[in-house]
């Protein structure tokens, strides 16, 4: 949706009414029990910028590269606009996102791992009562 935006492929008209199939669609999955979480892992300009460059100098990278990613951003602030559009028209309750700076991976990676631990938690989940009496039971 953000390209379509960004690049105005399509009319405002049409992708602003996404915002609400998409609170509808996660309303849905919500109501049916299931936990809905959204991440933004956001790195910053420069570090984008490293990243972009350590895809050209290391051999082993090369194949992550796209030339295109060189036009695109130039449109930086462009898609800075639409992600926060987007963040703002689809945090809910019931569909939280959770911004997380992530121009370092380990921090990254522990915000995220720190949320779905508690989230986890929060499922109060316990493993099904046997359908026997396991003291019963006899292995010979």
């Amino acid at each position: 949706m953000l390209v379509v935006r960004v690049h105005n492929l399509v009319s405002r008209e049409v992708w602003s009414k996404r915002y609400t199939h998409i609170n509808s669609f996660e309303k849905l999955l919500h109501d049916e029990g299931t936990t809905i979480l959204k991440f933004y892992l956001h790195i910053d300009k420069d570090e984008q910028r490293n990243r972009l460059e350590a895809r050209l100098n290391d051999p082993s990278k090369q194949w992550k590269f796209n030339p295109g990613d060189i036009k695109e951003r130039e449109l930086w602030n462009d898609y800075i606009e639409a992600y926060e559009d987007v963040i703002e028209k689809t945090n809910t309750e019931y569909a939280p996102w959770f911004i997380i700076p992530a121009n370092r991976k380990w921090y990254r990676n522990l915000v995220i791992a720190s949320i779905l631990v508690d989230k986890m938690k929060g499922l109060k989940m316990k493993f099904p009562d046997p359908i026997f009496a396991p003291q019963e039971v006899i292995i010979k």
